[in-house]
Parts: C-alpha cells; sequence; structure tokens
C-alpha cells in the first residue's frame, strides 16, 4: 500500500493503526502473503510527519517509508511510491493518509485482481457527502475531461490498484506534468471497478483548498487535452463570421444613407475581442510552458532518505 502524506501529523497514528489492522486480517485469511508493506511516502512534510513514520517502522516491520528531498506535488509522491516498489511486490494500493476511501475496499480490490483485473479504481457510489458546490464543480470537471477527449473514470480520484504488469506499462509515461487520473486508463490493459463511500476526514484540514483544487482541475485539462486551444480556434473562427457579417451590414447601412455609428457596439465589439485576444494568448502561453518543463527532463522527485 502507498500512502502519500503530507504534514499528516493529526491522523497517521490513527490511520496506521487501522491501515495494519485491515492488511493483517487479509494475511489471515490468506489473501495477501506475509510480506505485505504499508509504504508512507512522506512529500517534503514541515511537521513531524517523517518522524512518526520513522517510529512506526523501528515498531513494526509492516511499515516501511520513503522520504522526499523536498514537496513535489500529490501526483509525484503517488509515482514515487509506485515506481520505487513495483519490483519488490505483485501490486500496490494507493490511498490517502486521511482513509476518506474505504480501508474495506481494498480487500475487493484484491479479489479483482485474483480474476485477472491488471488495474481496480476505486469509484465513489456518490457525493451526498459534499457540499452542494464541491458536488457541481467535481461532477462537472469529470464532465468538461470527457467532452475535451481525455479518457478519465467518472468520479475516480486516487484509489487504485495496479499490479506489475501496469506499473511496468506506467514507468514508460516520462510527463513531469503529472495527472495519473487521466493516465492510468491510458494504459489501457484489463480493469476492473470498485464502488464505495467516501468518509469524513478522520482529522486535520484538507490538503485540497479551492485555489489548489482549481490549479489541479487545469493542470489536468491541460495534460491531456489539447481541447482549449481548439476551442479558442473555434472561437476565432465564429468572430471572424461575425465580423464579416457585420461588415455586409455596415455597406447596407451606408448604401441605405444609414452612416451613423453606434459607439456602444464598437466599444463592446473592442473589449471582446481584446479581451479574447489575451485570453488566447494565456492558453497558447500555458501550453508552451509545459512544453518546456517537459524539455528539461528534470527529476519528478528525488528520494532522501528509505525506511
Amino acid at each position: 500500500m502507498i500512502i502519500p502524506c503530507y504534514n499528516e501529523h493529526d491522523i497517521l497514528w490513527d490511520s496506521s493503526e487501522k491501515l495494519k489492522e485491515k492488511l493483517r486480517n487479509m494475511m489471515h485469511k490468506g489473501k495477501l502473503g506475509f510480506s505485505s508493506s504499508i509504504c508512507f511516502v512522506d512529500d517534503g512534510s514541515k511537521d513531524d510527519t517523517w518522524d512518526i513514520i520513522t517510529k512506526l517502522c523501528s515498531q513494526d516491520k509492516i511499515f516501511s517509508g520513503l522520504r522526499l528531498a523536498h514537496n513535489v506535488g500529490h501526483q509525484n509522491a503517488i509515482l514515487a511510491g509506485m515506481m520505487e516498489m513495483r519490483n519488490s511486490f505483485d501490486a500496490v494500493i494507493t490511498m490517502d493518509a486521511d482513509l476518506q476511501d474505504d480501508i474495506e475496499a481494498v480487500e475487493e480490490m484484491v479479489d479483482q485482481v485474483s480474476l485477472g483485473c491488471n488495474i481496480v479504481y476505486g469509484v465513489r457510489k456518490s457525493r451526498s457527502t459534499d457540499t452542494f458546490f464541491k458536488r457541481v464543480t467535481a461532477e462537472g470537471f469529470y464532465k468538461i475531461m470527457q467532452f475535451l477527449g481525455a479518457r478519465v473514470i467518472f468520479n475516480h480520484a486516487d484509489f487504485r490498484l495496479m499490479d506489475k504488469v501496469a506499473l511496468e506499462a506506467l514507468s514508460g509515461f516520462h510527463e513531469r506534468n503529472l495527472f495519473l487520473r487521466g493516465i492510468v486508463p491510458m494504459i489501457g490493459l484489463r480493469h476492473g471497478t470498485v464502488y464505495y463511500e467516501r468518509k469524513e476526514r478522520l482529522a486535520g484540514d484538507s490538503k485540497y483548498p479551492l485555489k489548489k483544487m482549481i490549479s489541479f482541475a487545469w493542470q489536468g485539462v491541460t495534460s491531456l487535452s489539447t481541447g482549449p486551444i481548439q476551442l479558442v480556434m473555434s472561437m476565432g473562427c465564429v468572430i471572424s463570421l461575425v465580423s464579416l457579417l457585420m461588415m455586409i451590414w455596415s455597406v447596407l447601412r451606408y448604401l441605405d444613407g444609414d452612416t451613423i455609428v453606434g459607439w456602444a457596439s464598437i466599444a463592446v465589439s473592442i473589449w471582446f475581442i481584446g479581451g479574447l485576444l489575451l485570453f488566447s494568448i494565456g492558453i497558447v502561453g500555458e501550453y508552451i510552458g509545459k512544453i518546456y518543463l517537459e524539455i528539461k527532463a528534470r527529476p519528478r522527485y528525488i528520494i532522501e532518505e528509505k525506511l
């Protein structure tokens, strides 16, 4: 199990106990080997998260830890754990340290692997526990992604199982702008789905406030789809057509002897076209910026210490 952690002082002791209890139970049922492990990936935490991970590893061999040299973000922390562990285990399961994803679904995921699945997605049954704003924006995000051509699993985040075959395939994706929710479905292979109800966070604050959620969503759109650029091009075509119609209309007014120009229409047109140009340049710049980061080929993470 790969558990990314960032400032998880408030919940790590409780989460580790629940995870250990679940894995031990599955071991005794014969569903997991006794060498199974829970790997905490410390993503450059500023509190004593790594100290807690160190104590856990010293107390029980079921725990292991990776300490990243600096904060690289949730997606890269997950990737670091998966890539470092892919040669040591038959499969890995990724889930967040707050255990809002249901650990009881882990057993069903393992069952689906025994049926031949290479990837098993954890999908929320509903968003009844979310606020109206969170529910509308989250579901709207998945629909927009699908509309733009990205292959995402509706209401699936980063709670998933991947076997060694799938992990090896994932290692061939070298992009720095990671959005695993869209990359993993691109792998293909045989996959299954486990549905679960998302729980309340045990303690502490969410690591994804509104600003960070918007940034993450935009990264997902621009990492997986060129749809925004195509949309801008379509808007340019529409405006060009409207301009042509306006030109015809102006000529007809001139021939009719009515040459009075409306100041409001001119001002609105100038502001609208100017705003659209700046918006278009911004979108193109975003993609150019991503190309700039990709061609540098900098490491996606650096591991400082292993336990």
